[in-house]
């Protein structure tokens, strides 16, 4: 599929039927699969031929869907995991270990933020949180000698920051270690973070690659791009034999091209198990085969709710990154030519207190713990998603008390105007 465009990829990329094969994605709705020997099997955990013996592991089905995910991020390989946080749980402690150090943003989605500073923490993986808008100087500041990763949001989630990923790429790879970028919010429609300098792409294919609210899933692909042989004193998982996989070493057996999600296979889906569900892959695919159609629709949406809130009086502030005026107006269009997503933030005037009222005055929008979906939904990150962090972080990564995340779907838009502008009037 390397020739078609990105729409065709949407709907026909990952998997080709041959003759007489079911034309869509077949659901292998199995946890085991059957061999003639032991021989046969051997190989396959030798990793000595590509086959099947465990879902827990691999799934045919999943694998179809990561191939087509792979083909939209113009990456080499990829792999489907059970959420957008073992996503990125996994691409991080696939090159991480006790005793490294990650550089972050510190502009990312709260629970990410609490994965990366407490529980990898304790995990002894240290890490130093950068202000995404700062100076170069600052940022190869936050570099130490055991510094193995840098890791940020294609576009923030819920401030909507909007990265800089040339600046983040060119200090990483300066350093020697390889980008991570989350890029949930445009989704490879709108931008692709590898063609931008990134080195792995993450996903939670919850939001709009699902689009629907129906499957929890995360993705990981890898650019193919990272030498990690020029760096294997950083990377020894990689580099050297791994004893618990019959001394195999990564790099050297797969290349560039697939060591890391080989790795991130044998190693930690053999140990966490955070396996997607076949049956989760099979509805992820059905919403990859419109995404193309619906990111337009979102971020229409999303510019004329922008748009229509930074008129109004009782609306203090609004951050939509596309909407001309915002502080990452010139760095959207840059990487998102094409737009970004649905996704509005804006804070009311009043606070905590104005934001519940507004909440419960909508009638088309729902109160939800979801974002990017068909349907809009509305949310106050303060307390909900975000309610671990203190003030001072809440401050820090630019989600006051007040602020109101809103999720445009893909309905009308004067619809979803209407009720915003009805229930602003409550406030």
């Amino acid at each position: 599929m390397s020739d078609y465009k990105l729409n065709t990829k949407c709907v026909q990329g990952g998997y080709t039927p041959k003759n007489g094969e079911p034309r869509q994605i077949p659901v292998v709705q199995s946890t085991t699969f059957k061999y003639d020997t032991s021989e046969d099997m051997g190989k396959l955990f030798d990793l000595e031929a590509s086959g099947y013996f465990y879902t827990r592991l691999q799934n045919p089905t999943n694998d179809y869907v990561a191939a087509k995910i792979a083909e939209l991020e113009g990456g080499t390989a990829a792999m489907l995991t059970s959420s957008g946080q073992a996503a990125n749980f996994f691409a991080l402690f696939n090159i991480c270990e006790t005793g490294s150090h990650i550089v972050s943003s510190a502009s990312i989605y709260g629970g990410t933020f609490n994965l990366i500073a407490v529980t990898m923490k304790k995990m002894g993986i240290d890490v130093t949180f950068v202000n995404p808008d700062c100076a170069e100087e600052e940022l190869n500041a936050a570099f130490q000698d055991n510094t193995r990763a840098v890791f940020g949001e294609t576009i923030a989630n819920p401030a909507l920051t909007v990265l800089d990923i040339e600046k983040f790429a060119k200090a990483a790879h300066s350093h020697g270690v390889p980008l991570i970028i989350d890029n949930t919010f445009p989704t490879p429609v709108n931008c692709r973070p590898i063609e931008w300098g990134a080195d792995i792409v993450t996903h939670s294919t919850t939001k709009y690659m699902d689009g629907h609210g129906v499957a929890v899933g995360g993705a990981i692909v890898d650019s193919g791009k990272f030498d990690w042989f020029a760096h294997k004193d950083k990377f020894p998982g990689l580099t050297t034999p791994d004893d618990s996989y019959h001394g195999i070493t990564y790099a050297e057996k797969f290349g560039r091209e697939g060591a890391f999600i080989t790795k991130c296979t044998a190693q930690l889906m053999r140990d966490f198990g955070c396996i997607q569900s076949p049956q989760n892959a099979f509805y992820l695919n059905l919403g990859l085969e419109s995404l193309h159609v619906r990111m337009p629709r979102h971020c229409e949406n999303g510019l004329a709710v922008a748009s229509f809130l930074k008129g109004h009086e009782k609306v203090k502030r609004v951050s939509y990154p596309h909407l001309e005026g915002d502080k990452y107006y010139e760095l959207a269009k840059k990487y998102m030519p094409s737009g970004g997503c649905g996704v509005v933030s804006f804070e009311i005037e009043g606070g905590r207190a104005a934001a519940e009222k507004f909440m419960k005055s909508l009638r088309l929008m729902a109160i939800e713990t979801h974002v990017a979906d068909a349907r809009s939904c509305c949310l106050n990150p303060a307390t909900s998603t975000h309610r671990q962090l203190t003030d001072e972080q809440l401050e820090a990564a630019g989600i006051p008390a007040g602020l109101i995340r809103i999720s445009c779907g893909i309905e009308d838009k004067e619809d979803l105007i209407n009720d915003i502008k009805q229930a602003l009037e409550q406030v």
